[in-house]
């Protein structure tokens, strides 16, 4: 049996060949047998266009997000300043003027 590698997102053992592509069945992540070594190994966070993010990136927001506890909104083109990467739902810890520290899920951000 050939060896593949365990998933860069959550580690599972359980990953497949998809053509070109490695595919994990626990959490739906796929990537590139190509992407580089080193990305794989850490957190793997991509931004609405597909770049990866890194912590201390300037990320921009693209779409108008209600503050859940809050009757205000986060508008559209806001910027997020040294934006810090964590695991789980909301992966971007930051902290924004006008509103405080807050976490934002990358697909709503682009990467400035």
């Amino acid at each position: 049996m050939e060896n593949l590698p365990n998933c860069p997102k959550c580690n599972s053992a359980y990953t497949y060949e998809d053509g070109a592509m490695y595919v994990c069945p626990e959490c739906a992540y796929e990537w590139s047998a190509t992407e580089d070594v080193a990305v794989e190994e850490g957190l793997v966070v991509r931004d609405a266009n597909g770049n990866l993010l890194a912590d201390g990136d300037t990320v921009t927001v693209i779409k108008d997000l209600k503050v859940k506890g809050s009757s205000s909104t986060l508008k559209i083109g806001t910027r997020v300043k040294n934006i810090r990467l964590v695991e789980g739902d909301h992966n971007i810890d930051c902290k924004i003027d006008g509103f405080g520290a807050m976490k934002l899920k990358s697909e709503f951000v682009k990467k400035n």
